[in-house]
């Protein structure tokens, strides 16, 4: 179970929108499909959601998985400030994400973009296309994006001039794509912004250390 929250915290990581170019402000919600790109995974790994919400300054990213549940993702953008909300056995911790730390990058560091000519619609709006290559891509894949909306609501590549609406990752489970299926303009619950009361503040390392320590008691106990 404590790698399976590890590798939680690292997929946030990597997904956790940076600081990224000004364009068009956006206040709202988008939503994404995830899905397994191998059609042979995608009988063991169903689709699911992921919602991100904004005021323009901070983000809340929402992942569901039957694995793990929700996770949630915090991040102020002008601050650069990000946290993961997680419910365990231990407690409710929000655990503070160095957004500066780079060394966890090599995956992402992997990928290589050549931009293309022309557009494609997608939810009926026309994006631009970028072609990506990676190592762990059996072929190049196309990604789509919106260059009037700023990248930094979902910034996972520093080379994507704009937010992107259609993409692909390489994971330890094998290439999720991505794809916006709902863009909606509001002005969002201040409430989805915050810290909840009730969590912990506390470092990835602090983390790590509550929850082995508590697991080593139950074992200690188990075996009396």
């Amino acid at each position: 179970m404590l790698n399976k929250i590890i590798l939680a915290i690292f997929l946030f990581i990597f997904n956790s929108p940076v600081e990224a170019q000004e364009n068009e402000p956006f206040i709202g919600m988008f939503e994404y499909k995830i899905s397994a790109r191998d059609t042979s995974q995608q009988e063991m790994l169903s689709t699911f959601p992921m919602l991100v919400y904004t005021n323009d300054t901070i983000t809340r990213t929402e992942n569901f998985t039957n694995q793990l549940g929700v996770q949630v993702s915090i991040h102020h953008m002008v601050l650069n400030k990000s946290y993961l909300l997680l419910e365990t056995a231990q407690g409710k911790f929000a655990i503070k994400t160095d957004l500066n730390d780079k060394k966890i990058d090599t995956v992402l560091s992997q990928y290589t973009f050549k931009k293309k000519w022309f557009k494609r619609k997608i939810m009926g709006i026309k994006a631009n296309r970028i072609i990506a290559s990676h190592p762990n891509f059996e072929e190049p894949i196309e990604f789509l994006y919106l260059k009037k909306v700023s990248s930094k609501y979902n910034d996972v590549f520093d080379e994507v001039p704009g937010l992107l609406v259609r993409y692909s990752i390489a994971t330890v489970d094998g290439v999720l794509n991505y794809e916006m299926i709902r863009m909606n303009e509001y002005s969002p619950n201040r409430g989805l912004f915050g810290i909840p009361s009730d969590f912990n503040k506390v470092s990835f390392d602090e983390f790590i250390v509550i929850v082995t320590s508590q697991n080593n008691q139950k074992v200690i106990e188990g075996g009396e």
